[in-house]
């Protein structure tokens, strides 16, 4: 354990040590750049997923996004969470990217691995409803297919997610709220019982 983090709630510890490694960044320490990027790659590439659907933009606004921390790490405060920032960044990176498409993103389905335990109808319904979800949630608009992503597929709270969205905390809970409601009629058809 980091002697800095020590006696610290772990979300505290870890959010100590993505700090003190945008630190290392800042002073221009290769290696704590690699361990923030192997740190959030993945995350970045799923959040992005569901806003691009496409793999080739997806790794230019990750790379990207990475770029700017590994460019910007001085100009980082602490006054908000390392994921708070980077997030923002990609964020910011993803309007400009679908802003400047001339066309449509193509919409991608997941590939879902299930493991092999229980029965095959079962597994098929849960795939099918994953599709069903992906679909409508690739249809709201980007502002609130953003909200709706970061709070139920990365755990933020609304002030993480105004902060990253640069807008009121308000705008959010209005954002999930329409979201929400979108997704209940889209959805509403594959949520019905089944025999």
């Amino acid at each position: 354990m980091d002697r800095h983090t020590e006696g610290l709630p772990p979300a505290a510890g870890a959010a100590e040590g993505e700090a003190s490694l945008v630190g290392r960044v800042a002073a221009g320490d290769r290696h704590a750049f690699e361990t923030l990027y192997r740190m959030y790659f993945p995350r970045l590439a799923r959040f992005l997923q569901r806003m691009t659907h496409s793999v080739p933009l997806i790794e230019e606004i990750v790379n990207d996004t990475l770029l700017v921390v590994w460019q910007k790490a001085a100009t980082f405060d602490g006054s908000c969470k390392v994921s708070t920032w980077v997030f923002a960044i990609a964020y910011r990176k993803a309007c400009k990217a679908l802003h400047a498409l001339d066309e449509p993103t193509a919409d991608a389905a997941d590939e879902y691995a299930g493991d092999d335990a229980g029965r095959p109808d079962w597994r098929f319904e849960q795939q099918r409803l994953a599709h069903a979800v992906d679909a409508a949630v690739a249809t709201l608009p980007l502002a609130q297919r953003a909200a709706f992503q970061l709070t139920f597929y990365h755990d933020m709270g609304y002030a993480e997610i105004a902060e990253i969205m640069e807008c009121p905390v308000n705008t959010v809970k209005t954002r999930l709220f329409h979201a929400r409601r979108r997704l209940a009629t889209l959805l509403e058809d594959q949520l019905e019982v089944r025999p």
